[in-house]
């Protein structure tokens, strides 16, 4: 059977062209050219994510390869080098920035019915950053430290789905807390946050919302203890207090009492301590909550190790940028893919598997079906019929 489209144009269905047109027409660029439009170069730039590819180069040669192939693919223009060098440089990152949020919207009415967890049953946020280095040689705009370049990923992870619900992309010299001001805010919502966040002026915006946030606390931390509660020295809850800060400055920024809950973690012997404005959950389940925010750890890896973020194709902050941004869409479009299409595989798979077969005319979902012949009658018709004997 000959299908219409290949498996790069069933992932890139998971944005509506409409969708994406109206995006690009927000941000057009000073000086367009009618060789690569803005959806031809974001579907490049997602095929070269979802493919790993290591060049400019490199995209050129497979498309060239398969040059009849890309229509059905939804790539009209002359995709070259040179043209995609240009369009990283002169198309602004923005547009990609704006796709992102609108594919972050689309994975979350997805996943919706995601059932929660039965000792967990609120929504759960993780808020962190990590830092995608690069060389000071090739990118002296992105200095952070005096030997070091890198720009800043945030990210707010929903830990029932693993999808992202906001990100943003700074320079790695911007400190992490600033993101604290740019997320959105669920009424009745944990947000799990890194010790680098702590600012209790950001902290009593979240709390003032009617949201609810656990953290960590740093060591230098001054306080005095307003209430002490009984805990089960049994258990690895060590105490359970509601304090008050003591500096004027922290107390003018956070004046409600706080909760101060220290842990003991058995399997890394660490003693943590958890500040949280949620009273009315049990100490362990505070615990249990800071202890899911591993998965955005293991979100960083995971796009790390399996999208192209470790090398770039262009030297140019807004192609890093577009590049960065096309990472996060790559990693979205799957997510949609294996909902939409009810795969029962990881990401890692799907993302594997559709790397191989990326401009192929096939379903996707056959693609993951499983094709069992060894119990298949296996049936040879009589060529030859001898009477007589």
């Amino acid at each position: 059977m000959n299908h219409r489209r290949t498996v790069l144009a069933q992932i890139l269905g998971g944005l509506e062209v409409v969708e994406f047109a109206r995006c690009a027409a927000r941000y057009p660029m000073r000086r367009a050219t009618s060789a690569i439009s803005a959806f031809d170069h974001f579907a490049t730039m997602v095929f070269a994510q979802l493919t790993y590819r290591e060049s400019l180069r490199d995209i050129e040669a497979c498309f060239e390869a398969r040059r009849r192939l890309l229509y059905h693919s939804g790539i009209r223009g002359t995709v070259k080098r040179c043209n995609l060098a240009y369009a990283n440089t002169q198309r602004d990152w923005r547009v990609f920035a704006e796709v992102t949020a609108v594919l972050m919207r689309r994975a979350q009415r997805l996943y919706a019915d995601e059932p929660p967890e039965p000792d967990l049953p609120f929504a759960l946020f993780a808020l962190d950053a990590t830092l995608i280095e690069l060389s000071l040689a090739l990118f002296p705009w992105a200095r952070w430290q005096s030997c070091h370049a890198a720009v800043k990923l945030n990210v707010l992870l929903d830990l029932r789905t693993d999808i992202p619900v906001f990100a943003s992309l700074h320079e790695g010299s911007r400190h992490e807390v600033s993101s604290l001001d740019e997320i959105p805010i669920q009424p009745d919502s944990f947000y799990v946050i890194d010790r680098g966040f702590l600012d209790f002026l950001r902290l009593h915006r979240l709390h003032a919302a009617k949201a609810f946030f656990v953290i960590r606390s740093k060591c230098n931390l001054r306080f005095y203890v307003v209430e002490s509660r009984p805990v089960d020295k049994t258990s690895s809850v060590r105490c359970d207090q509601t304090i008050r800060l003591k500096l004027g400055k922290s107390r003018k920024h956070y004046p409600e009492t706080l909760r101060r809950i220290r842990y003991f973690d058995t399997e890394s012997g660490l003693s943590l301590v958890f500040l949280t404005n949620a009273f009315h959950l049990p100490a362990l389940t505070i615990a249990a909550i800071y202890r899911r925010r591993w998965q955005i750890e293991l979100f960083f890896r995971w796009i790390k190790q399996h999208l192209r973020l470790r090398g770039f194709f262009s030297n140019d902050p807004n192609g890093v940028r577009v590049q960065v941004w096309t990472a996060i869409c790559a990693y979205l479009l799957v997510a949609i893919a294996k909902k939409e299409n009810a795969l029962p595989h990881s990401l890692h798979q799907i993302l594997q598997i559709v790397s191989l077969s990326c401009l192929e005319k096939a379903p996707l979902v056959e693609l993951f079906a499983k094709h069992n012949t060894t119990n298949e009658p296996f049936d040879i018709p009589i060529q030859l019929e001898i009477n007589g004997f």
